[in-house]
């Protein structure tokens, strides 16, 4: 399953810790791509966050997947999870009319 991890600071931009941690969050966020559970990574280009897209089995892999980051587990940020699921509409735009409709 697809799920879009949308992140969003949970302490103040300028608390010191952020820059402490960042190192391990870079090094578990490529273990984590290594894995094949982040298959995209990327900044938002409104804000400072984190938007990560994660192939893993359910919500609650998708939970632990964020978990397990070391600024979330330092409370200084966490994620939104949204599901995903393949967009179906093709089908009915491409659909041929029935023979004699």
């Amino acid at each position: 399953m697809k799920v879009l991890a949308l992140g969003y600071d949970t302490a103040a931009a300028d608390d010191p810790r952020f820059a402490e941690i960042r190192p391990a969050e870079a090094a578990r966020a490529w273990e984590l791509y290594q894995a094949g559970v982040i298959r995209e990574i990327y900044f938002r280009a409104d804000r400072a966050n984190g938007v990560l897209v994660l192939e893993v089995a359910d919500l609650d892999a998708a939970r632990a997947a964020v978990d397990s980051l070391p600024l979330v587990t330092a409370g200084l940020i966490d994620f939104d999870l949204v599901p995903l699921r393949p967009y179906p509409g093709w089908a009915r735009l491409f659909a041929q009319a029935e023979p004699g409709t």
